[in-house]
């Protein structure tokens, strides 16, 4: 391992990220959706995606089911797998901050520590944790992919929130209560929130 580290340099890039930030007229940050399966991660996500894009600003989606079927192919559910799985996406999304992008996450991440350890990755004001809050009970009753049927029947395991644990955020960025507001009223909140913080 010491081997690998001490034979490898970094490569400032050419082209600052000041530049990139100038060029597309705004900032480059990650928020990080995090909430239980069926919270509506994706779709708030994807929804502020398009909403952004139509405004010209360069974004994009990593979502968790995606990102598993190529770079986290390799990783399961327990523990340890979810964890590199949130430390992988952390350093993906540096880059894409680094590219002068919005990247928007939509992981479960379900530890706390992990989602702190990529916010210590990135520059302040880099990061937004947005805690897209729904109760298990309203997941349940959603369950789109029927995962919540199968984890009470014991065919999934380590399934967060039912035999798994889901820390909730302390002092996330944002909350959006997506049993009280639609996906449009969701994307409004983000919009006058980073409008607000002068990101976009």
């Amino acid at each position: 391992m010491s081997g690998k580290v001490e034979n490898i340099v970094w490569h400032n890039s050419s082209i600052a990220k000041i530049e990139r930030h100038e060029k597309n007229k705004h900032q480059s940050f990650v928020l990080w959706f995090t909430g239980l399966s069926a919270s509506g991660k994706s779709s708030v996500a994807n929804a502020l995606a398009h909403t952004l894009f139509e405004k010209g600003k360069q974004v994009y989606v990593l979502d968790g089911d995606n990102i598993r079927h190529g770079l986290n192919h390799d990783l399961g559910f327990n523990e340890q797998d979810r964890k590199e799985n949130i430390r992988r996406i952390g350093e993906v999304s540096k880059l894409f901050i680094d590219s002068g992008q919005i990247v928007l996450t939509a992981f479960i991440s379900p530890y706390r520590e992990d989602r702190d350890s990529v916010r210590k990755i990135v520059e302040k004001d880099e990061f937004l944790e947005i805690y897209v809050k729904c109760s298990i009970e309203e997941c349940e009753k959603r369950d789109p992919k029927g995962l919540y049927k199968k984890a009470r029947n014991k065919e999934i395991t380590q399934f967060t929130g039912i035999s798994a644990p889901y820390e909730e955020p302390l002092e996330p960025e944002i909350v959006l209560d997506t049993e009280k507001f639609s996906i449009e009223q969701c994307v409004d909140q983000l919009i006058d929130a980073l409008n607000a913080k002068h990101l976009i």
